[in-house]
C-alpha cells in the first residue's frame, strides 16, 4: 500500500500568505465573524479555519470577501491559485518496501567464459539509464517559484500605489479629485469625481448631485455617494477617497457627522443627515 508524506513547508507558506491577506480585509472592514458569515454564505467555523490558515478557502469565498470589502479580487485570486496548486502538489505517494520472499542471499551466477550473458548486458544498460520523472519535478518547482515571485511583486506594487493614493487624498483638500486605477483584468475604470464646493441659498453643494433625500447605506455607489463624501470632507471629516463608493471609511465618517449633529449614529444617510451635511 502507498503511504502519503506530510505537506511540505512551501504550500503552507502560500496558504498563510493568503490567510493573512483575507484577515487584513476583514479587519479593515471592521467585520465580525458573524457578519462575515452572513454576508458571504460561509459559516463562522469555516472562516475561522480559512483565516487561521488551517485550510484553503474556496475561490467563491475569496471573491465574496473581496466584494464586500470593495477590493479588486484579481491579486487575491492569483495568490489563491498558487496556494491551491502548491497545496495539491504537496503530497506525493511513497511506495512501501515489499517484503523479500527469502532472507538468504541468492547465489551469484558463475562467470561465463564466453563473456556476459544477454540478461547481464540488459542489467548494465538499465543501471546506466537515469531515473524517469526527475526533470518534470524540477520544472514544477521552477514554475511554482516563478508564480510565487510574480504574486509577491504584484502585491508589493499594489501596496505602493494604494499608499500613494491615500497620501494624495489626505493632502489634496476639498478640491482634490480621487480616482481608482483600472483593474488588472481589463475592466473599465471607475468614474472620477471632483469636489466643487459652493454655497447656494444657504446650502452647501459639491457640484456632483443636488439630492436632499436620497437614502444611502453601506455598499451603495454613484454620484450621490461622491456628493456626500465631498460634503463630509468640507465639514472636516475625512471619508477616505472621493470614489463614489460607500465603504467602511465613508460609513465611519457619516457616523461621526451624525454624532456631531445630534442624530442617531446608524451610519446611513437619509433626509436628516443630508440636511446636516448641506446646512
Amino acid at each position: 500500500m502507498p503511504r502519503r508524506t506530510a505537506l511540505s513547508a512551501e504550500p503552507n507558506l502560500h496558504a498563510e500568505q493568503l490567510a493573512e491577506q483575507l484577515l487584513r480585509l476583514k479587519d479593515h472592514g471592521e467585520l465580525s465573524m458573524r457578519q462575515l458569515a452572513a454576508r458571504t454564505g460561509y459559516s463562522q467555523k469555516s472562516w475561522e479555519r480559512y483565516l487561521g490558515g488551517r485550510s484553503l478557502p474556496p475561490r467563491a469565498a475569496v471573491e465574496a470577501l473581496a466584494r464586500i470589502s470593495d477590493t479588486d479580487p484579481v491579486r487575491l485570486l492569483a495568490l489563491h491559485e498558487v496556494a491551491t496548486d502548491t497545496w495539491n502538489k504537496g503530497c506525493t505517494p511513497t511506495p512501501s518496501p515489499s517484503l523479500s520472499p527469502s532472507l538468504s542471499p541468492s547465489p551469484s551466477p558463475s562467470p561465463s567464459p564466453e563473456g556476459p550473458t544477454r540478461s547481464e548486458a540488459q542489467a548494465v544498460s538499465d543501471t546506466s539509464t537515469p531515473a524517469a520523472g526527475t526533470t518534470p519535478a524540477i520544472s514544477r518547482s521552477m514554475r511554482i517559484a516563478i508564480g510565487a515571485g510574480a504574486v509577491a511583486l504584484v502585491l508589493a506594487v499594489s501596496s505602493t500605489v494604494l499608499l500613494a493614493l491615500r497620501v494624495s487624498a489626505d493632502e489634496g483638500g476639498p478640491s482634490a479629485a480621487s480616482s481608482v486605477p483600472a483593474a488588472a483584468s481589463g475592466s473599465a475604470p471607475n468614474p472620477v469625481y471632483t469636489c466643487r464646493i459652493q454655497q447656494i441659498d444657504g446650502l452647501w453643494y459639491a457640484g456632483i448631485s443636488r439630492t436632499r433625500n436620497t437614502e444611502l447605506s453601506y455598499g451603495n455607489g454613484g454620484p450621490e455617494v461622491a456628493e456626500a463624501q465631498c460634503l463630509l470632507r468640507r465639514a472636516g471629516i475625512s471619508p477616505g477617497g472621493i470614489d463614489g463608493m460607500f465603504g467602511p471609511l465613508t460609513q465611519r465618517a457619516v457616523r461621526a457627522m451624525q454624532k456631531r449633529s445630534g442624530l442617531a449614529a446608524d451610519g446611513m444617510i437619509g433626509p436628516l443627515t443630508w440636511k446636516a451635511l448641506r446646512g
